[in-house]
This record gives C-alpha cells, sequence and structure tokens, in this order.
C-alpha cells in the first residue's frame, strides 16, 4: 500500500468546499483537463454517485470510472476509483476555521498485483504532482465563488 497526503488552507466556508468535492461535475469545473463528465448512477452528488471523467494528462486522455462512497455534510467526502488491479482511496476531510476550510485529501492505494505494489510508491512520486495541482486549483475555485457571492447583492434588492 501507497499513500499521499496533501492540505490546503481554502478562503473559503466549509459548505462551498463540500458542495464542490461532493458534486463530480462541480469538481471536475474546479480543476484543470477534466475534458467529459458522464454520470453513470441515478445520484447526481453525494453517496452513492458513480461517475465516469474522462481526463488530458500530458496530452493523453484517459477514462476511469468513480463513485463517491461517503459524503458527511461539511465533514468528509470519499472517492474510490479501482484502475488495472489497483484500489485507488480518496478521502478530502474538511475542517471548518472560522471563515476559511482546512481541506486535507489522503490518498490511500492497494494493489493485487506484486509489481504494481512494488512501483507503487514511484508512481505516487508523479502522482502527488498531479494531487497538488488539483488542490490548488480547487482552492482557487472555491475562493473565486465565494468572492462573487459576497460581491453579489442579497435576493430581493435592488
Amino acid at each position: 500500500m501507497a499513500s499521499i497526503s496533501v492540505a490546503r488552507k481554502i478562503d473559503a466556508p466549509v459548505d462551498v468546499v463540500f458542495d464542490t468535492i461532493a458534486d463530480p461535475k462541480r469538481f471536475a469545473g474546479a480543476i484543470s483537463g477534466v475534458t467529459s463528465v458522464e454520470l453513470l448512477s441515478a445520484a447526481a452528488s453525494g453517496a452513492g454517485a458513480r461517475f465516469r471523467q474522462s481526463r488530458t494528462v500530458k496530452g493523453r486522455e484517459t477514462t476511469m470510472d468513480f463513485e463517491i462512497t461517503e459524503a458527511v455534510r461539511d465533514q468528509r467526502v470519499r472517492i474510490v476509483n479501482e484502475t488495472h488491479g489497483t484500489l485507488w482511496d480518496s478521502i478530502f476531510s474538511l475542517a471548518p476555521s472560522g471563515k476559511s476550510t482546512m481541506l486535507t485529501m489522503r490518498m490511500d492505494t492497494k494493489s493485487r498485483r506484486l509489481h504494481q505494489k512494488l512501483m507503487m510508491p514511484v508512481v505516487m512520486l508523479m502522482i502527488r504532482k498531479a494531487v497538488e495541482a488539483d488542490m490548488d486549483a480547487l482552492k482557487a475555485y472555491c475562493e473565486r465563488r465565494t468572492r462573487a457571492a459576497q460581491q453579489s447583492p442579497p435576493r430581493g434588492t435592488v
């Protein structure tokens, strides 16, 4: 098993961050390289949502199926994926901090084949950079949404 953990302080309320992560289409809009998201379940977000995501990484498009297996409002979202005999288990943990949110993403892998188990620590070094870029993009997205909401006049006022 190989693991990585990446954390970011996001200047946005915990509900904005949670809603972004728990909604596959919104999450795809927050990170770069996603070319399509297809819902595979009746649930469009939260626990039970299954989706297929296509993404271009270093000029190559890959398509993977994901499932949100756990979503505890404003606390955590767990997304799993199995690819080529490796289970990728990602838990996004959220902690409110005033008007900000501390977001930690821990990704664990479990590989079935010996050669994958041996290679996974090296693969995770490359994956870490991609995860950090996604976390930075997620942070920027949530902060933009929060600023836009703060600048909008309250509903019912002219």
